[in-house]
């Protein structure tokens, strides 16, 4: 846990010197796609959309709970303001057309070969393999090198932390499984292949979603640069030392105001917003100030997405929650 909290806040630091010059956005570079291990060659095409017979999750998930109507948290004006006070003042949208940006996932069928793991940091919270990871399987730019694939099939979604592939397997800083069909947590104190121990792919805004749906039903995945020394459920894992109780916890949950005024949203823009309004977003890794997680995919409309950036921290509350694990 103590190597992951010091390499996390190292992230942050590239991070932070990535967006200061113009190299990146946090978990991004500007080298391309491929994987930092020399992976080349990923999977041809934009992702397509999961399986109707596969949800993401349980309707009654975390995830994919309304809180619109959710109690405000009597520090939610303190969590709020640390954030505020420790840089970046509004939404920015961490995916776009660029294939440097956002998180690329794969969908599979039942039939995929199983290939195996080797965890290099945290196996001992890690899931064992094999796992379903086609030998193109597409590689977040950037140091973070997530690798998302979803078995729709057995509904099972199968998520690598620096991932780099080896032979006939892939290397991997941490791995986790999830069973898309149950509510089931990881162990507390564990992490995933997401700071916070929680699925990464059930926080990303997807294009068939956002644009072809034309609405999000789940919470999306937020960073924050400074994160509070524990977690709330459904995250299991903490990733700072900071003992201020104002910073945020991993697992906390934020919304957007029902008071802000999002009618001069458009597109995509808008249906993200009105996620952000029912579902809210959930902290679940250090990175940079309100960088809110989305696919990687070439048909997103950037000029579209851009117009979140006006929407301000200020205009978030956080919803209130249960006990923080130290």
């Amino acid at each position: 846990m103590k190597n992951r909290i010091l390499s996390l806040g190292l992230l942050s630091v590239i991070a932070f010197w990535l967006v200061w010059t113009g190299g990146g956005l946090w978990g991004c570079s500007s080298n391309g796609a491929s994987s930092p291990g020399g992976s080349s060659g990923g999977v041809s095409g934009d992702p397509p959309a999961i399986s109707s017979d596969c949800t993401v999750f349980p309707a009654d998930n975390p995830w994919n709970l309304d809180i619109s109507g959710e109690p405000v948290d009597s520090n939610s004006n303190g969590y709020i303001q640390f954030i505020l006070d420790h840089g970046g003042d509004f939404v920015h949208p961490d995916f776009g057309s660029n294939p440097d940006y956002g998180i690329p996932y794969e969908i599979v069928t039942g039939d995929q070969a199983l290939v195996p793991v080797t965890f290099t940091d945290f196996g001992d919270e890690s899931d064992p393999g094999p796992y379903p990871i086609p030998a193109n399987a597409r590689v977040e730019a950037g140091s973070d090198g997530h690798v998302l694939v979803v078995d729709q099939d057995n509904c099972v979604l199968y998520e690598l932390y620096v991932a780099e592939k080896s032979g006939s397997g892939w290397n991997a800083a941490s791995g986790a499984k999830f069973d898309l069909k149950s509510n089931a947590l990881r162990p507390d104190g564990w992490t995933s292949a997401d700071a916070a121990g929680l699925p990464i792919f059930a926080g990303l805004a997807r294009y068939d979603e956002a644009v072809e749906q034309g609405e999000i039903r789940h919470a999306l995945r937020v960073t924050f640069s400074t994160t509070q020394a524990g977690y709330i459920h459904p995250a299991t894992h903490k990733a700072s030392d900071e003992t201020d109780l104002n910073a945020p916890p991993m697992g906390l949950r934020l919304r957007l105001k029902a008071s802000y005024d999002i009618s001069h949203l458009t597109g995509a823009a808008l249906v993200v917003a009105e996620a952000l309004k029912k579902y809210g977003m959930i902290v679940a890794d250090n990175g940079s100030n309100w960088y809110i997680s989305g696919s990687t995919d070439s048909r997103w409309n950037d000029d579209d997405l851009d117009q979140l950036k006006s929407v301000p921290g200020s205009a978030f509350e956080v919803v209130q929650h249960g006990t923080i694990q130290h």
